[in-house]
């Protein structure tokens, strides 16, 4: 696959990276055999990204609800993302990828939570693709933290609540660094967002797959894109 500048593709692609356990359950293996082919088809999808010249991918790895799971499974997952950072550092570098993680680091270990800083941070320089981690993350939390920070800005009058439009709400968000996603794809078969990007998704494409993540291939992912291409984007204007 030659590395090309389409107009034609989505600036900023997400993904809901979803069915790795039931993966898992159709092959009789444990749940985490399935996350662990998920993290090497996410690696796929990154490298497929870079060679298309893509600019922004976002992959909502583990949603804030995702802790109500059995704690045996937390673990691993806890455990596989820390092996993940620590082995895709220097890939990172050599791509020329920037990583940034959103969500609540709050609940994550400390290693992680310090692992994940140094990333950003050696990365921060970086100018390929923009690569987003959404990690504890939740779209109806997300918004509450820009209302907080908001609130906090307009106490320390920085901000009049008079003043606050659509654009500049979306300045206080996580994903503030971030255009909104063109297109959100959805693997599994199940058909709605799942608390993610609530606020962003106003006005993006959606693709709902019905393989589970780990069987989601490059070609499969190239052939979102190309449906992406075929899609008249009128944001509420009528095109005649």
């Amino acid at each position: 696959m030659n590395k090309i500048n389409n107009n034609f593709y989505p600036v900023h692609i997400a993904i809901i990276m979803d069915g790795n356990g039931r993966w898992a359950k159709k092959k009789s293996l444990p749940r985490i055999a399935g996350h662990q082919k998920g993290a090497k088809r996410a690696r796929e999808i990154i490298e497929a990204s870079i060679k298309l010249n893509l600019k922004y991918l976002t992959l909502f790895a583990f949603s804030s609800e995702n802790w109500s799971r059995p704690k045996s499974e937390v673990n691993d997952l806890m455990v596989l993302l820390n092996d993940y950072l620590n082995k895709e550092t220097e890939q990172y570098l050599k791509r020329n990828v920037k990583l940034r993680v959103i969500g609540n680091r709050n609940r994550l270990q400390k290693s992680i939570v310090k692992r994940i800083e140094q990333i950003e941070n050696i990365t921060s320089n970086n100018n390929g693709l923009q690569l987003t981690i959404a990690l504890d993350y939740g779209g109806r939390e997300d918004i509450l933290f820009a209302i907080k920070e908001i609130y906090k800005s307009h106490v320390n009058k920085k901000i009049n609540f008079n003043k606050i439009t659509i654009s500049n709400l979306s300045n206080y968000l996580m994903t503030s660094e971030l255009p909104d996603p063109d297109l959100i794809i959805r693997t599994s078969g199940e058909v709605r967002l799942s608390n993610f990007f609530l606020w962003q998704s106003a006005y993006s494409e959606f693709e709902f797959v019905k393989c589970c993540w780990p069987d989601f291939t490059k070609r499969k992912f190239m052939l979102c894109l190309e449906k992406f291409k075929n899609r008249e984007r009128r944001y509420g204007n009528i095109h005649e």
